[in-house]
């Protein structure tokens, strides 16, 4: 059964994991983050001449280089980074025909339906 001293497991300020990451310590995307914005110098495939590109510049490159030799899931993942990825809609009526809203009935009380309670 539960009681006030199982519902609470650790006592106010104390973490439930003590020895958890240490402060400071890097997280994976900051490190991935670091490491494309390291800059090479190498040879442009698109103007021929010596560069200095940012790993993230030179990783597109080869992936447009993919899609130029007809590599489609390179094409799409660089239309996807471009452009934004597409939404698919479904259409839920039968047969592709569009659904009609239903008006909205309001019911009014005539003259005979008020009397009509009161004999």
């Amino acid at each position: 059964m539960a009681n006030e001293d199982n519902l609470r497991p650790f006592k106010k300020g104390q973490s439930g994991n003590p020895r958890g990451r240490p402060k400071g310590a890097r997280s994976r995307s900051t490190i991935v983050q670091e490491w494309l914005e390291c800059s090479e110098l190498i040879v442009n495939p698109l103007t021929g001449k010596k560069q200095r590109l940012q790993q993230s510049d030179i990783i597109t490159l080869a992936l447009i280089k993919k899609a130029r030799k007809g590599d489609v899931q390179a094409f799409k993942e660089l239309m996807d980074s471009g452009y934004g990825r597409t939404v698919n809609q479904i259409d839920h009526t039968t047969g592709g025909e569009k659904l009609n809203p239903i008006p909205a009935i309001h019911w009014v009380k005539g003259k005979e339906e008020d009397n009509a309670g009161t004999q």
